[in-house]
């Protein structure tokens, strides 16, 4: 999960939410991601997918069943939905994610009857959550920080939402 962690920094660096995946086949790191969205202006651009997308391609498969994902927040939807399509047999994460969270946050579609998806991954939550939590709560704090300065600045240096004294 640190190597993760050290990826969601690069996201970070890029103007991106801080999110970081690896993928690992039997203990070694063979693929790396992180959010992509802003610095590629494309909305599938997250950490789990471009790092799905890097493992297919240095393993010349798109079957990753002896993979493992550690990403430092927990997969949406749409990046669920990839893992599963790869196949990949575990799914480590840590912060939980109350807005999008697909493995127990807001959907739990890893429970779904068993006739329904064609590959069951397990799923491990809570891994360095502290730390993952605090890396998003950090870089959302400051972008409300920037937005509320630049509103500011637009209004001639006056912030209209405070009273004079």
């Amino acid at each position: 999960m640190q190597q993760a962690l050290l990826e969601a920094d690069l996201a970070e660096q890029n103007g991106d939410v801080p999110v970081g995946a690896i993928i690992v086949k039997s203990g070694q790191i063979i693929a790396r991601g992180h959010n992509k969205r802003e610095f590629a202006n494309d909305v599938t651009a997250h950490a789990e997918i471009v790092a799905i997308r890097k493992a297919c391609k240095n393993l010349q498969r798109w079957i990753l069943d002896d993979c493992e994902l550690y990403v430092t927040l927990e997969p949406c939807l749409m990046c669920f939905g990839a893992i599963i399509q790869a196949r990949i047999a575990n799914i480590y994460f840590g912060a939980y994610d109350p807005k999008t969270g697909a493995c127990g946050s807001v959907a739990e579609i890893a429970t779904l009857k068993d006739s329904a998806l064609n590959h069951h991954t397990n799923i491990v939550g809570g891994l360095l959550e502290e730390e993952c939590a605090k890396k998003l709560t950090d870089f959302f704090q400051k972008k409300r920080y920037h937005s509320k300065l630049n509103k500011i600045n637009k209004q001639g240096g006056k912030d209209f939402g405070q009273t004079e004294k």
